[in-house]
């Protein structure tokens, strides 16, 4: 089947794609379902249909939590031979302080897991200077600014909204960037402040990840008096949590759209009015071969590049976090970018 790439990045679709499977650029109109199918991609596309997409899947995956975990502290209990609402009581509190913690306290744990140290503006005046240009071109509130101490240069936003937000970027992004390259970053961070993605992130990595390990507490904990009270029933909660908990780590990896990823470069650029800044950045991040001990699974879909794993311009890249750098090169210089960074 001869495939069609992308004209904005580069990626082969099948014949009939209406939309790019990588960066949701409209490929073709013709016909009532590519007209509707473009129309809802260009309001998504949009910085205020961001927004409320970001809001709208932020609550829903607060009511996933409450309905998954009072169903599974239900099945809990019942296979232990209990009053099932009474499990399910106790699940719901969980979740209630679960959810309360992700809102209020989940950026602070995002960034403790980091290592990320709260920024000086005597020891990192560049870093101030540039983050409050962004401010001012945003016009968003100036955001917490933390250093990790790790030679790999990459960065992060995180927050549960634009008024309590914070930018963290490594020692190794200030030492091996310049200042327009710096500026790149730092507007391409602001972006998923602007756009609620970071809101989304934070739920992502706080709920997914301590399912998981509500998951593997369950089969610690109520496996050893199975084989007594629960017998069958218990065997099957238990094969069933040892499905999900790896199903919710990948679920963790593609949780965040790669279309937020290309929206935030596009947004970067109104920013900046320089896409050879970040695409220069983009660039170097991703040739450097210097590892970030401080990233994991729960936190490398946060990154501006993903600090993990790399993918080519092929299928693998739609399992991945992030599209691929060459693919948001390919769109950067269809802004501007000199199309030197794609060698």
């Amino acid at each position: 089947m001869n495939k069609v790439p992308c004209p904005k990045c580069g990626y082969l679709n099948r014949p009939e794609a209406v939309a790019c499977n990588l960066c949701r650029a409209i490929l073709r109109t013709e016909g009532k379902k590519a007209e509707r199918i473009a129309r809802k991609i260009e309001y998504r596309s949009s910085f205020y249909g961001e927004q409320a997409s970001n809001r709208r899947d932020s609550f829903l995956l607060l009511g996933a939590l409450f309905a998954l975990l009072p169903a599974l502290g239900a099945a809990a209990f019942l296979s232990e031979g209990f009053d099932p609402l009474a499990g399910a009581g106790g699940a719901f509190m969980v979740a209630s302080g679960l959810g309360a913690f992700s809102w209020f306290g989940g950026s602070a744990l995002i960034l403790n897991m980091s290592r990320a140290k709260k920024a000086a503006h005597d020891t990192h005046p560049q870093l101030f200077n540039v983050v409050e240009e962004m401010k001012i071109a945003s016009g968003l509130p100036m955001p917490e600014l933390y250093v990790i101490e790790a030679d790999a240069p990459n960065a992060f936003a995180t927050g549960r909204d634009q008024n309590h937000s914070a930018i963290a970027v490594t020692t190794g992004l200030l030492a091996k960037l310049n200042r327009d390259e710096l500026q790149g970053v730092i507007a391409h961070e602001f972006s998923h402040i602007r756009n609620l993605d970071i809101r989304y992130a934070m739920l992502v990595g706080v709920i997914v990840g301590a399912t998981a390990l509500i998951a593997d507490a369950f089969l610690r904990g109520f496996g050893g008096s199975g084989s007594r009270r629960g017998g069958l029933p218990l065997l099957l909660v238990a094969v069933i949590f040892a499905i999900v908990a790896p199903i919710s780590a990948k679920m963790l990896q593609m949780a965040i759209s790669r279309s937020r990823e290309f929206l935030a470069d596009a947004s970067a650029v109104e920013l900046t009015r320089n896409p050879d800044g970040l695409a220069s950045a983009l660039n170097k991040i991703t040739r450097d071969q210097a590892p970030l001990s401080v990233a994991n699974r729960a936190t490398q879909h946060l990154y501006i590049v993903n600090p993990l794993k790399s993918f080519d311009m092929d299928s693998k890249a739609l399992f991945s976090t992030h599209p691929p750098t060459e693919a948001r090169i390919r769109k950067l210089v269809a802004m501007g970018a000199r199309s030197e960074y794609l060698d």
